[in-house]
């Protein structure tokens, strides 16, 4: 399946928005202007919902703008932003792009040495705190912080010197607007495309973070890109609880400052399904593990509920799997398959879909690989998942599957404007409008990334099929020689892992320069708990039911189902249960919850030596 317009007419029609919006601020004045009235963004409040209009979010936008300015702030210096998603952060971030400067992106979970290492290489000038959290990450490094004149608070109050509040700040800005109420509409009307919008510091995995420069055009693009597709609407409804902090995040607010549909915010990772069944969105995206997750948790379910129930699912997810795999292919089910799906939907599939509020067109997943076994179950019971690939490099999104054009275990296609090439060794290279212009003070960094053509190295190993379809195989640092010589993509086996264990989070993979692979594998709590629970080990602590040779029978029972997928020197000839969960709190994770490798290696070395003992 293809898209129904060729990819020249949609590349076209993105060069025609580039053309005529020069800034985020100017398309958030545009969508002020075109539909000042209708919803904008709707937040928990008082145990319930608020919604507000574009014309209250531009308003507030604008005296936050002004307040920037009257502070001293100057096109494209940079204000940082520490907070946890929520629509203080949208309005915030709007604004220091209205008012010409750049928005340094930090996590809420960032610990302090390295939000003062961010604040200090970016030279923000003011930070917009949270909480009082936020701001004594920066009071502890204070000294080295000469270039910060002022710091926000959200929540909280201030001091009468160095934190206002964020009330304050809008006072400031109405102050400004009453002497000059065109300062704003004259800041906007000066940012040009390659203007500095946002310096988003890589995860970091090892060593210091990389500061990544994205101009408007950037995030411009991205927006008019998804546009051109015609896959989203103003009548859709987003759900968004991604980190704003991260590319993917930011991605989701350019779009609607575009198309003009509502999003409803709230980062509260744990209230993600309860808040579906509230809202009833048409579209959410989210890092694969957030799939994998809701996947494990109904088969578990089932599982325990056994009998006719669990044979009736089974044999509905059956069915829908042999009706995904016929509209995959292109293929007009057979009269009696289309039988049977109805009564499939009409007994299951439909409650399935009521927990995601049963309003939803389809997921998208990016950040990590989804595993084909999961994106095929959600698409079976009438939920499709359309796998994206980008980097913080290319302001996040660079290949998209369509609902109309997709294959499972792939990223999909370009979007319009976005050139690929696959070098010789495999690796990915990018080119397009999306990508950054360079690490910040980080001149060979960049050009080890950015050749002189402007192609992006991306360090993803990958494939493209004849129809221009990215298979992405694994990341070019992570794949390993065995002592035989043969190589390993264990983010591949990862994946294949996650999706036939219903208890595992993570599976790492391991062998460089050895004889045989291990794996250190992380058990999902909620999943695990529930099972140890029939099985003898209730209320048991976490780390016990990891040690419990029950659980290592469990677990084992699915390497071997693993290993059967795998060639001979690919499998996981011995395996490890984690005695904890991978969790952010504790440096496994990223905040986009993307395992940190090298980490998780460092933090369990004397586990991985028993392994090899």
């Amino acid at each position: 399946m293809r898209d129904d317009a060729g990819p020249a007419l949609l590349t076209i029609a993105v060069d025609e928005i580039l053309n005529r919006t020069p800034s985020i601020g100017r398309m958030l004045l545009n969508r002020v202007a075109v539909t000042p009235s209708a919803e904008a963004f709707r937040f928990p409040d008082d145990g319930g919902w608020a919604s507000v209009t574009w014309r209250q979010v531009g308003d507030r936008t604008r005296r936050i703008t002004a307040g920037l300015i009257a502070l001293g702030i100057a096109p494209e210096e940079r204000v940082a932003l520490a907070s946890s998603t929520r629509y203080e952060w949208v309005l915030v971030d709007l604004a220091i792009m209205c008012a010409g400067a750049a928005t340094t992106t930090l996590y809420p979970t960032t610990n302090a040495r390295d939000v003062a290492f961010i604040v200090a290489n970016s030279g923000s000038r003011v930070v917009v705190a949270e909480d009082q959290s936020q701001v004594d990450k920066l009071l502890t490094h204070r000294a080295e912080l000469p270039d910060v004149m002022k710091v926000v608070i959200v929540d909280g109050t201030g001091d009468g010197d160095l934190v206002i509040t964020l009330s304050e700040l809008e006072a400031l800005g109405e102050g400004l607007l009453s002497q000059s109420p065109d300062v704003v509409e004259r800041r906007v009307d000066d940012i040009r495309p390659d203007h500095l919008a946002s310096i988003i510091y890589t995860s970091g995995t090892t060593g210091r973070p990389k500061g990544v420069l994205l101009p408007h055009r950037a995030w411009i693009y991205t927006a008019a890109a998804i546009d051109a597709l015609d896959i989203l609407g103003p009548d859709d409804l987003n759900y968004l609880w991604l980190p704003l902090a991260h590319a993917f995040g930011k991605v989701m607010l350019a779009l609607p400052l575009l198309i003009g549909f509502p999003t409803a915010i709230d980062g509260r990772v744990d209230r993600i399904v309860e808040n579906l069944a509230v809202v009833h969105p048409t579209f959410m995206a989210a890092a694969p593990r957030i799939f994998k997750k809701a996947h494990a948790r109904i088969q578990a379910t089932m599982a325990a509920e056994g009998g006719l129930k669990k044979r009736l699912f089974d044999w509905a997810i059956g069915v829908g799997i042999d009706a995904s795999e016929a509209r995959e292919t292109g293929r007009r089910p057979s009269r009696m398959l289309s039988i049977q799906h109805a009564i499939a939907d009409r007994l299951v599939f439909s409650t399935v879909r009521k927990r995601f509020g049963g309003r939803l067109r389809f997921f998208v997943s990016a950040a990590a690989p989804l595993n084909h076994d999961i994106a095929q179950w959600f698409d079976a019971v009438g939920i499709i998942v359309l796998e994206g690939y980008g980097l913080t490099e290319t302001a996040a999104a660079s290949f998209i599957n369509r609902p109309n054009a997709y294959r499972f275990g792939t990223v999909g296609l370009p979007f319009p404007g976005t050139e690929v090439r696959i070098a010789g060794d495999g690796e990915i290279l990018l080119r397009g409008p999306g990508v950054m212009t360079g690490y910040h003070d980080l001149p060979e960094a960049t050009a080890e990334a950015l050749d002189g053509d402007g192609w992006l190295y991306t360090g993803d190993i990958g494939s493209l099929d004849g129809d221009g379809f990215l298979r992405i195989t694994d990341r070019k640092k992570d794949l390993f020689k065995t002592s035989q010589g043969k190589y390993v993509a264990p983010s591949a086996i990862s994946a294949a892992f996650k999706a036939i264990c219903p208890y595992s989070s993570e599976m790492i993979v391991l062998g460089d320069a050895r004889p045989y692979c291990v794996a250190l594998v992380s058990l999902d709590g909620d999943a695990i708990t529930d099972w140890a629970t029939d099985h003898g080990l209730a209320n048991a602590p976490f780390a016990e039911i990891a040690r419990a040779d029950a659980t290592r029978d469990l677990i084992g029972g699915y390497v071997d189902e693993l290993n059967e997928q795998l060639n001979r020197w690919e499998q996981v000839k011995k395996f490890a249960i984690l005695d904890r969960e991978l969790s952010i709190a504790a440096g496994d994770l990223t905040p986009s919850l993307k395992a940190k490798r090298n980490v998780i290696l460092e933090n369990f070395a004397d586990v991985i030596a028993g392994l090899y003992a």
